[in-house]
């Protein structure tokens, strides 16, 4: 990895934000104190895993290591996946911006943009329908919703909000949404 992309996701403190902001999954204003951290990516399948590793072992130092952090990672990784392979079309000149919330209680919100056309996430087969099963693709937005405690698309699909809730770690009663 070239240092130029080292310095272009390296998370300093710098980089911080504390504020409060309000909760995504009601009307209601709920505030709590966070770490905010803004991050543009080229569109390259080789910088996931190093920021991935960078952004993870961040969060790990607000959340305890048995909170479930494995799944945000998996899910971080598919959503960066897509973002570049399918969203960005693997243009270089196209950049992928992430977004990532730890709030002192412990909740974990990430958000993925791309600068693609988008896609109809509600149309994405079912990976584990009997014809889909044996397909090479398709599974990771099932991952996603599976291993995330909220996921929303926006903006025709270019935009991914995913959230971690403190403290939930694996959850076997959640499922694919």
């Amino acid at each position: 990895m070239s240092e130029e992309m080292k310095v272009e996701f390296q998370m300093d403190a710098k980089d911080m934000t504390q504020a409060r902001f309000g909760s995504n999954d009601s009307e209601t204003f709920h505030s709590a104190s966070f770490i905010g951290l803004r991050n543009i990516l080229p569109s390259d399948v080789e910088i996931i895993s190093p920021f991935v590793d960078q952004l993870i072992l961040f969060i790990s130092k607000l959340r305890p290591a048995d909170a479930g952090n494995y799944e945000i990672e998996l899910a971080l990784r598919e959503a960066l996946a897509n973002a570049i392979v399918h969203g960005n079309r693997n243009d270089p000149r196209k950049r992928i911006y992430v977004n990532c919330r730890c709030t002192s209680d412990g909740d974990v919100s990430i958000t993925v943009e791309d600068e693609g056309s988008g896609f109809k996430h509600d149309a994405v087969p079912d990976p584990t329908a009997p014809d889909n099963r044996l397909r090479t693709n398709g599974r990771g937005i099932y991952l996603i919703r599976t291993l995330m405690d909220e996921v929303d698309f926006k903006q025709g699909g270019s935009v991914l909000y995913m959230r971690k809730r403190a403290n939930t770690g694996s959850d076997t009663r959640r499922k694919a949404q």
